[in-house]
């Protein structure tokens, strides 16, 4: 798989039909690498291992109803009292980063309502800090640890 943007960790992977699975810490089995999901692996592990979320608070893969679609958020994090905290929308390395990318997590986070989001393809990151009452988004240099 392709070198990113975010710290290695220790992965363990298996050929299963001859298709390349990683371990999934989070949902406890092999899933097929994508090019999206090995973004997606990172990502959760630079969660867990850098910035301190503990596992029980971060959802991988967690479905949403947005106009009446189904729809799958990449990663969830929720705070201590179970609320929405930081959303991320993971892309494949070869696809940019662009407005459409902001748009799809802003209507996720239409539903959710996270203080954080961040948007990611494993070589660009961006984080940004939503204030709902004065319905700024402000950038930020670094995700927020957990507290």
């Amino acid at each position: 798989m392709e070198s990113l943007n975010l710290p290695v960790f220790e992965y363990n992977t298996k050929q299963i039909e001859g298709k390349p699975y990683i371990f999934d810490v989070l949902r406890k089995k092999y899933v097929l690498i994508t090019p999206e999901e090995w973004v997606r692996q990172h990502v959760v592990h630079l969660l867990l291992n850098q910035y301190g979320y503990p596992k029980s608070l971060i959802r991988s893969e967690g479905g949403l109803k947005l106009n009446q679609l189904r729809k799958r958020t990449d990663i969830l994090v929720f705070d201590r009292l179970g609320k929405p905290f930081l959303l991320v929308e993971c892309k494949a390395p070869q696809v940019t980063v662009t407005q459409q990318v902001f748009d799809q997590i802003g209507r996720y986070n239409h539903i959710h309502q996270a203080p954080y989001i961040v948007v990611t393809n494993g070589l660009t990151h961006f984080c940004c800090c939503v204030d709902y009452q004065l319905q700024t988004v402000d950038f930020l240099d670094d995700l927020p640890r957990f507290e």
